[in-house]
């Protein structure tokens, strides 16, 4: 039975909020904002088409309100609710009061979300779907001698990690046999402060692992697809900082190998909706179940670039209970995509937020560029929510352009007022790890030297690269045949036309 929707209200702020809006205008869905007491000038406020105040500014009381959120659906006569990501996008008992008040849930049911939301459960449900899981247990350690034994058994290195968590918390590894139990304590406490659940299970530690995420969607028919791959290794303290499709480490075998894992992963839980399926991969192409995100994800433009496919449309029509006018056949990716994530936030101490007033921007622009984001001149950031203002997604022909076309829109970009993280990401695209695409989720550990480094060790840094680059270009040059020293083209003219390239890649 398909049910058109009319009007959407996007329980949600900031970039996420108006990306949402901007696909229910072009379906002709009318949108409804809600905001806090800090929120009233926000963009997406000015560009609904109703905006509702939902209370003061901390999120307990206003955007994880579900209570007044459900109030304001009803008021405003929304027969749709989208989350967003984060705040209410994955709580089982918001899509369950949804329900219960026959407004659509845009996103999975509250049992599936009840289920891949605890990880101890997800993991054994995709054991019994047959994905394959990082070695670890599956069940609570809620005791020292139990946590001794199951971990001596796996072999260390492991990590521990909250059953209900996300984004690094409640998150600990250990390598030393002596740290376990204080290792254990702390990633309990943490995800008993976070999440209210102190649930940990434990996982066998993959040494250089890459981070890479499957998008899928799937509809209330049964029909499930991927659209591919999606790096996520560029992190810092477990959360995401630059992704990019294709990943540089896929191969073609690799892709169809995780495609179908991630399609049977959604599949052993009836999943419907847009969802992400992540695995850790190992230089040596073995992957392993990470855990499911049953909502949008904060890099999706980049498979929306390569793919051509729009997300949200995607998961408004499947809410609808439209199916699937998508074949797995169909799907294929054209050129290179990446994302940037804005922050405001001090990078040179200890990356801290900064929020304040915006007295300044000019955003880039140009072919291939796309930037989602809410800010503007005039505008006072919160110090109340997360501090990323917004996300720069590059697209071109191939990985090589799409860096340098970055790099470009990252100088283009200028913000005054607020300290931001643009020149930490200059400095990740100036790196060499990431332009020969062989880093790992250690990446910016392993780098942080010349990414932290002030502008005088930097230029010391890249000073250093050039003397290297001619040196080994002269070894090569010595080395050389004398037949290849006679042909037309000179390799002096082509260094020339090289060195920037080289200069860049050495970082």
């Amino acid at each position: 039975m398909i049910t058109k929707i009319s009007k959407v209200l996007v329980a949600n702020r900031g970039e996420i909020a108006l990306r949402v809006m901007r696909s229910c205008r072009e379906l002709g869905i009318k949108s409804v904002a809600v905001y806090s007491d800090v929120d009233r000038t926000s963009m997406h406020v000015r560009y609904a088409d109703q905006a509702f105040h939902i209370g003061p500014a901390a999120s307990a009381e206003s955007y994880l309100n579900i209570e007044k959120i459900i109030e304001v659906a009803k008021q405003s006569k929304a027969d749709a609710i989208h989350p967003g990501y984060g705040f209410l996008s994955e709580n089982a008992e918001f899509s369950k009061r949804c329900q219960e008040e026959g407004i659509i849930f845009i996103g999975p049911t509250p049992e599936v979300i009840s289920t891949m939301g605890d990880k101890i459960t997800a993991r054994q449900t995709m054991i019994d779907g047959g994905v394959p899981v990082v070695p670890g247990t599956k069940e609570n350690l809620d005791d020292d001698e139990t946590a001794l034994k199951v971990i001596r058994e796996i072999g260390l290195p492991v990590m521990i990690k909250a059953s209900a968590g996300g984004g690094g918390k409640g998150m600990r590894m250990v390598d030393k046999e002596e740290n376990i139990l204080s290792a254990l304590r702390a990633a309990k406490s943490e995800a008993r402060s976070a999440f209210g659940d102190d649930s940990v299970y434990v996982e066998k530690y993959i040494s250089s692992p890459h981070h890479i995420e499957f998008q899928i969607l799937g509809d209330q028919h049964g029909n499930v697809i991927h659209l591919c791959e999606r790096e996520c290794s560029v992190q810092r303290r477990h959360q995401k900082v630059v992704e990019e499709t294709p990943s540089p480490m896929m191969t073609p075998e690799l892709r169809n190998k995780m495609g179908e894992a991630a399609v049977a992963a959604a599949k052993a839980v009836d999943y419907y909706g847009a969802g992400t399926i992540e695995f850790l991969a190992d230089n040596d192409h073995n992957f392993y179940f990470l855990e499911m995100n049953t909502r949008l994800q904060v890099e999706h433009p980049i498979t929306e670039r390569t793919t051509g496919y729009d997300l949200v449309k995607q998961q408004i029509l499947i809410a609808e209970g439209q199916k699937l006018d998508i074949k797995q056949e169909e799907v294929f990716q054209f050129g290179h995509a990446i994302e940037c994530r804005i922050y405001a936030e001090d990078t040179d101490n200890n990356f801290m937020p900064s929020p304040g007033l915006i007295t300044h921007i000019t955003e880039p622009m140009g072919l291939g560029v796309r930037t989602d984001g809410y800010v503007y001149e005039g505008y006072e950031i919160p110090i109340h929510y997360d501090p990323m203002i917004s996300k720069l997604i590059i697209w071109a022909r191939t990985r090589e352009e799409a860096i340098e076309r970055m790099r470009r829109a990252l100088y283009e970009y200028k913000i005054t007022g607020v300290k931001t993280s643009i020149k930490f990401l200059e400095r990740i695209m100036d790196c060499r790890d990431f332009r020969e695409g062989t880093y790992d989720t250690h990446f910016i550990q392993n780098n942080e030297e010349f990414l932290l480094a002030d502008d005088e060790a930097k230029q010391q840094f890249e000073d250093l690269a050039i003397v290297t680059a001619f040196l080994d270009y002269h070894h090569k040059l010595k080395n050389a045949q004398v037949g290849q020293e006679d042909s037309k083209s000179s390799r002096w003219k082509d260094f020339g036309r090289r060195r920037s390239v080289y200069r860049a890649s050495e970082n």
